[in-house]
């Protein structure tokens, strides 16, 4: 019995042992850099434990606005101090010196610190280059002067750029040979997602050093630099934004305390986005609170801005000349107008807005052929493969950005339904466009018809500013509009502003001569009790300008205002205004 139980027990024990030893295998051998289902690197979590660092550079790419400069993050040279400096005589005094503050100062946050720190803290003390290299002559261990990448807390066009995140499962699944960490940073919105790829961060720079288990210097006072081995990364995303254009809508839609919409400002020769202006603000502390969402690339109710697709079909299709004259005392029920305007043709009738032109015709242009709206809206660049797509080295068609899909009907039956077709001829019912789609058709006819796909990014970059792939101009493939037609377009959006009658007399005083369309789009929605005086609309203005020679299209839009209140007017005229000022 005795020896049976010894036996058991000496079982039991190498089974212990076993599993002990197995474990051990698991942590040391097999496991070291991948342990358990939140992927933990043993190996980078036990020099943690031994060490004290500094960040330099997070090692994740960055964006720059076309001219080169950061928009993502502020360079700023600083002073690094280590907390091993208050147990040595060091001459503070002479640091002092050089930044004209008091030794006592330099001390104090010596004394306070834990592990290395910037002195000056949130707001640090910025050096010149001059004084870097006086305080780097002195070689004193455990200071340094060194420029260090700071994160930009507001980043210019927030929506458009997007945000990252921490998830190291789905860092593991898109970039199993690249983890170097639990807290890599990966893409989850915006050109940040787009390009993860090229700006996922490969290593670090720090500045490090060893610590016993008091945090005291474990093998002297030696401070090492790690960096990244390859000079030439991490890459660069360089953007075709403008900062200063974009700052200068900012505050645009600041001063005109946007709630919702924003303001998109494209580049007509280049095909590229100037400025991405999308409210509410997107919160750098937690993005997805109600900011996230980047309307310049959402498809919106767009009201009578659609009424350019019907003028255009119906002057390519040839069912219309000025010599037409259509009864714009009457609604699309024939009812009396709320506003009549007699018998007027087309020219006049874009000038006016005349809801009942544009019900005629899109019923004219559907009973010869039901899809004909939705090959005008391709036509002009409303719709379609509007942002640039196309391959880039091993990926087939990549998209620069995630734009939601337009539409003219939500269906077939609609189609046939004159009721329907009505209302869509004026860009109520299903109709939904992007203000990118409606930005590209203002290009579109101010080019004379040409479309081409719009661009955000115009290359990636090595960090030597070289770069590593160009995103060409492309053309959208597929039918356009006649050069006729563009030119007639012109015109009419012109009238608009200039013309008597036109819907748009304020824009007349703008800094640049504008050519345009209105809108206000019934949403559906109230704002409290469901009364005519609680409804709620989509104020639009597109255009382009300078009318003589077109250089940028411009669309403003605020969503969700009251008939009489957030008039968009003074929005799109105080940005041309702020264009102007910074190009003259």
């Amino acid at each position: 019995m005795k020896r049976k139980r010894i036996r058991l027990f000496s079982v039991f024990l190498l089974l212990a042992l076993l599993a002990l030893s197995g474990r051990l295998m698991q942590l040391q051998l097999f496991q070291t850099e991948s342990y358990s289902k939140h992927k933990i690197n043993l190996l980078e979590e036990s020099v943690a434990q031994r060490t004290q660092a500094l960040v330099i550079d997070e090692g994740r790419g960055e964006f720059l606005d076309r001219n080169g400069e950061p928009l993502t993050f502020t360079e700023k040279n600083v002073l690094v101090l280590f907390p091993f400096l208050k147990q040595m005589e060091w001459p503070v005094e002479k640091v002092a010196d050089i930044l004209h503050v008091p030794p006592q100062t330099i001390q104090t946050k010596v004394e306070e610190a834990k592990g290395p720190i910037i002195f000056g803290g949130k707001e640090p003390l910025r050096l010149s280059e001059e004084q870097m290299k006086e305080i780097n002559s002195l070689e004193i261990q455990g200071v340094f002067a060194l420029a260090k990448k700071f994160k930009s807390g507001e980043v210019p066009a927030s929506q458009l750029i997007g945000v990252t995140g921490e998830n190291t499962e789905i860092f593991h699944e898109r970039y199993p040979d690249r983890v170097k960490g639990a807290n890599q940073k990966i893409g989850v919105s915006g050109l940040q997602e787009s390009f993860d790829e090229w700006l996922v961060a490969e290593e670090e720079a720090r500045l490090i050093y060893h610590v016993d288990a008091r945090g005291g210097p474990l093998f002297g006072v030696d401070v090492k630099y790690l960096a990244p081995a390859n000079p030439f990364y991490p890459l660069n995303v360089k953007t075709t934004i403008d900062a200063r254009m974009q700052q200068a809508l900012e505050g645009v839609a600041d001063t005109y305390n946007i709630q919702k919409g924003g303001l998109l400002l494209l580049d007509i020769e280049k095909s590229e986005i100037v400025a991405s202006v999308s409210r509410p603000v997107m919160k750098s502390r937690d993005p997805f609170s109600g900011g996230a969402t980047n309307y310049m690339l959402k498809a919106l109710i767009p009201g009578s801005v659609f009424k350019t697709v019907v003028a255009a079909a119906a002057l390519d299709e040839g069912i219309v000349d000025e010599r037409r004259l259509f009864p714009c005392d009457e609604d699309i029920r024939g009812e009396a107008a709320e506003k009549p305007h007699g018998n007027i043709n087309i020219k006049t009738s874009i000038a006016v807005s005349c809801n009942r032109t544009f019900a005629d015709l899109a019923k004219e242009l559907t009973e010869k052929d039901d899809h004909l709206l939705d090959e005008y809206a391709g036509k002009i660049g409303l719709i379609g493969d509007i942002a640039w797509k196309g391959n880039v080295y091993h990926y087939e068609n990549f998209p620069q950005l995630n734009v939601s899909e337009g539409r003219i009907f939500a269906s077939d039956e609609e189609r046939k339904d004159p009721n329907y077709v009505s209302q869509t001829g004026i860009g109520q019912r299903e109709v939904r466009v992007t203000p990118l789609g409606i930005a590209n058709m203002m290009a579109t006819i101010a080019r004379g018809g040409e479309k081409f796909q719009v661009s955000a990014v115009s290359s990636v970059q090595y960090q030597n500013g070289t770069n590593m792939f160009t995103f060409p101009k492309q053309k959208i493939e597929g039918e356009t509009i006649t050069p006729f037609t563009a030119m007639k377009l012109q015109q009419y959006l012109r009238g608009v502003v200039n013309s008597p009658e036109g819907t748009a007399p304020y824009l007349q005083n703008a800094a640049y001569a504008i050519a345009g369309k209105t809108g206000t789009a019934q949403t559906g929605n109230y704002r409290g009790e469901r009364v005519k005086a609680n409804e709620l609309y989509n104020k639009w203005f597109a255009g382009y300008f300078p009318f003589e020679n077109p250089k940028y299209a411009l669309v403003a839009v605020n969503m969700d205002v009251k008939i009489d209140e957030g008039g968009i007017y003074p929005i799109f005229k105080d940005s041309v205004d702020a264009i102007y000022h910074l190009e003259n």
